[in-house]
């Protein structure tokens, strides 16, 4: 959780400023997100079922961590890589340092975001910081302490699905790169993890750069209905099952708890569907 300042960089050890292919079709800007529409789930197309353990609770994208709830092993992303070294993902941002790792998958994802916002003039955008290892994660705690970071284990850095993103022309909460995620980051399946009034909440102070990747429709109702990771995995426990309709693409999202080893839950037999755990008790299961 560190706090970055990434006012006037100018050394950039890695700038890429090709915009990445924007290829979001389903919610291409918030004004195009009229068909919005989320209602209780009456019948599915749920006639088939699957097993799922307790390791599965502890993977997936919509993983709560916190100082609660620690990543387990299992949670980490598998497709970690070393962002300098993959010249591919380059493209409309640059680095704080060669050593950034994140998620390739989630790394995709920003680049096709980032490549919008440099269509609408904004393209000054940073990547301070991606995923760390236990050690690294051990090493900030000691130098900034409590207030600003957390003990190995209990950062979301440590999942691989976060990213501290920063600007070279102000700090974040000033800059068109902070505006422009605040506006929109939320349609490609980004959310602002630590907002400036949920601080009760998740526990932490404001972080104007910290966002991470729940995807889709996840980052649209949290968005929407003004919540939190936390809240919306209440959100989600209290409705069971819900069907969100984002222009003429359906979604059907539903919370199925895990009490032990081998716990069957439905799934559809057609189309596709994913599976994410909470990290605490249960799964969500999202079909589209």
């Amino acid at each position: 959780m560190k706090k970055w300042y990434l006012v006037g960089v100018i050394a950039l050890l890695v700038i890429g400023y090709g915009a990445g292919k924007y290829i979001m079709k389903v919610v291409q800007a918030p004004n195009e997100i009229e068909g919005y529409k989320v209602e209780e789930a009456s019948s599915g197309n749920h006639d088939q079922t699957i097993k799922v353990g307790q390791d599965q609770v502890h993977q997936g994208n919509l993983l709560l961590v916190n100082r609660k709830y620690p990543v387990h092993a299992s949670g980490v992303v598998d497709d970690v890589v070393n962002l300098a070294r993959s010249k591919e993902l380059l493209q409309g941002y640059g680095l704080l340092n060669t050593k950034i790792q994140l998620s390739r998958g989630v790394a995709e994802k920003f680049i096709d975001m980032i490549g919008k916002a440099a269509k609408d003039g904004v393209n000054r955008f940073l990547i301070s910081s991606g995923y760390r290892d236990e050690a690294e994660q051990t090493q900030l705690y000691k130098e900034m302490g409590a207030d600003y970071a957390l003990p190995a284990g209990y950062s979301e850095h440590n999942l691989g699905l976060s990213l501290d993103i920063g600007s070279s022309q102000a700090e974040m909460n000033r800059a068109p790169e902070g505006k422009w995620l605040l506006e929109h980051a939320w349609t490609y399946g980004f959310i602002l993890r630590y907002p400036k009034d949920k601080t009760e909440i998740t526990g932490i102070q404001y972080e104007p750069w910290h966002f991470r990747y729940v995807g889709l429709p996840h980052s649209i109702i949290m968005k929407q209905e003004n919540l939190t990771l936390e809240e919306y995995l209440d959100y989600l426990k209290e409705k069971k099952k819900l069907t969100i309709t984002i222009g003429e693409k359906h979604y059907d999202v539903a919370y199925y708890p895990v009490s032990k080893k081998d716990t069957k839950i439905p799934v559809p037999s057609k189309g596709q569907y994913e599976v994410s755990g909470n990290n605490v008790d249960g799964v969500i299961v999202t079909a589209f």
